[in-house]
């Protein structure tokens, strides 16, 4: 089984294929195909490949699922004794993506 690390969005995320996630938002359609081609570290179990940044040809694809937006995570600022406090939400947009296949570049 071959597994990978990729980047995207400032995040690092350890992946393997099949594998279903929510990361930062992209600008993609629903079932448009996406190509990561930040790959960190790829394995198949029995040789890894650690890139220096990214490993030379190597690329993730993937399949976008769904686009939405997360729980609501409130913020609350609040000082003591001076009657200051604000409450703030923020909803963080996701892209739902599925990994089909990730190949190893030579």
């Amino acid at each position: 089984m071959k597994i990978a690390v990729i980047a995207t969005g400032g995040k690092q995320y350890l992946i393997k294929e099949g594998d279903t996630l929510k990361i930062e938002k992209l600008n993609k359609k629903k079932d448009s195909e996406v190509n990561f081609s930040k790959v960190l570290l790829i394995s198949d179990g029995k040789k890894t490949e650690i890139g220096k940044p990214n490993v030379k040809g190597a690329k993730v694809t993937a399949k976008v699922l769904d686009e939405g937006r997360s729980r609501k995570v409130m913020v609350i600022k609040y000082k003591n004794k001076i009657r200051y406090k604000r409450t703030i939400g923020h909803r963080q947009h996701f892209t739902k993506i599925k990994i089909e296949k990730i190949v190893v570049g030579k």
